[in-house]
């Protein structure tokens, strides 16, 4: 990538490795590279800043016909938020950076949605958390043969955000439900499947993909060099996933699970089971409830409201200790049983943020 100067401030654009996040100019396109490989990419606020002010710049260059955001190194695009500085954050300041931090990445996930020139996201490689809310938003989201994409968050004590309660809420049939409290990964065939994407493209030809972009329109680029979707193997299972996540409590999902005889059904009971319930039974809350809002806005308000409190929450703190810190991948959640769960608790997720809202519906 040309280490053009960005339309940021010069010091911006360096040479890899010195800079979280690449800006330049690649022919017909603005480049950003996401640039912190050894973190798998993973997004932190400046990374968000930066980014933010390369759309502006852009936005008002008519030399810039697109933009095309990859990351760096070999594993993927960005593995979602840097959970671990979020936790430090909230041990020794209470917080408020990872508020900050969230808001702006917010404002930036609709800024992409609504971005008027063509947004392009090449999803190589782990595409999870943040990583995808830089990137299904786009206009043009291509995955490859190397693509794992996930909202793991429930994993972590956490609940999705960065729009994914809007993504996943209107995936097919209740494929978004599935992938939101079980926090499964998937491949490219089922990230098209759900709409989380638009073409593939195989992993060897996406230099050649860069290269037609900086001459062609993003559309003309991309029919170049895309190849047919592969096998969804979700496509396979709908017929439980529609039937046992249509119910309105975990307790009941989970029911429907357990008794529908498909080892694939079991297997999806065991991964919610492992999942902190207070963030699951929040999850399935805001999937629903997202399906009623009107725009990607409105769910980020959502989002935001809900990620507030979950950063305060003893599920989120022990999750991050045992699967980044500790390593023993033995939360011990609170309440530990999902019939446990409160929904007067629950709605505590939900509740206006006096003087706080993000303000963006």
């Amino acid at each position: 990538m040309s280490s053009a100067p960005s339309p940021g401030p010069a010091a911006h654009s360096s040479a890899e490795g010195e800079e979280p996040v690449l800006l330049g100019r690649r022919g017909r396109t603005g480049h950003i590279r996401l640039n912190r490989p050894r973190a798998l990419n993973a997004l932190n606020h400046a990374m968000v800043r930066l980014i933010a002010g390369a759309l502006d710049g852009w936005e008002g260059q008519d030399e810039v016909a697109a933009v095309v955001l990859t990351g760096a190194g070999e594993r993927g695009l960005c593995a979602g938020g840097d959970v671990r500085g979020i936790h430090a954050d909230v041990a020794a300041g209470g917080g408020a950076a990872s508020t900050a931090f969230w808001a702006d990445e917010y404002r930036l996930n609709a800024r992409i949605a609504e971005y008027s020139k063509p947004y392009v996201a090449v999803m190589d490689g782990v595409v999870m958390g943040g990583g995808v809310g830089l990137s299904a938003h786009g206009s043009v989201r291509v995955v490859t043969d190397r693509t794992v994409l996930a909202m793991p968050e429930t994993a972590i004590g956490f609940v999705p955000d960065v729009g994914g309660t809007w993504l996943l809420s209107r995936a097919p049939g209740e494929l978004g439900t599935h992938l939101a409290l079980t926090a499964s990964s998937v491949g490219a065939g089922d990230a098209l499947l759900c709409g989380l994407a638009d073409h593939f493209v195989p992993a060897g030809a996406l230099e050649e993909l860069l290269t037609a972009l900086e001459e062609e329109t993003p559309a003309r680029a991309v029919a170049r060099v895309a190849r047919p979707a592969p096998e969804a193997p979700l496509a396979g299972q709908r017929s439980w996933i529609d039937a046992c996540y249509a119910a309105d409590s975990v307790p009941e999902i989970l029911r429907r699970l357990r008794d529908h005889g498909d080892p694939e059904a079991k297997e999806a009971a065991e991964s919610i089971e492992s999942r902190s319930p207070t963030a699951v039974t929040v999850t399935l809350a805001a999937l629903r409830r997202a399906r009623r809002l009107g725009s990607l806005r409105e769910a980020l308000d959502q989002e935001y409201r809900v990620s507030l409190t979950a950063l305060h929450s003893a599920d989120f703190a022990e999750g991050v200790r045992a699967r980044l810190i500790d390593k023993d991948n033995s939360p011990r959640w609170s309440p530990a049983r999902f019939d446990a769960v409160e929904q007067a608790d629950v709605g505590r997720y939900f509740a206006p943020l006096a003087g706080r809202e993000l303000g963006l519906g």
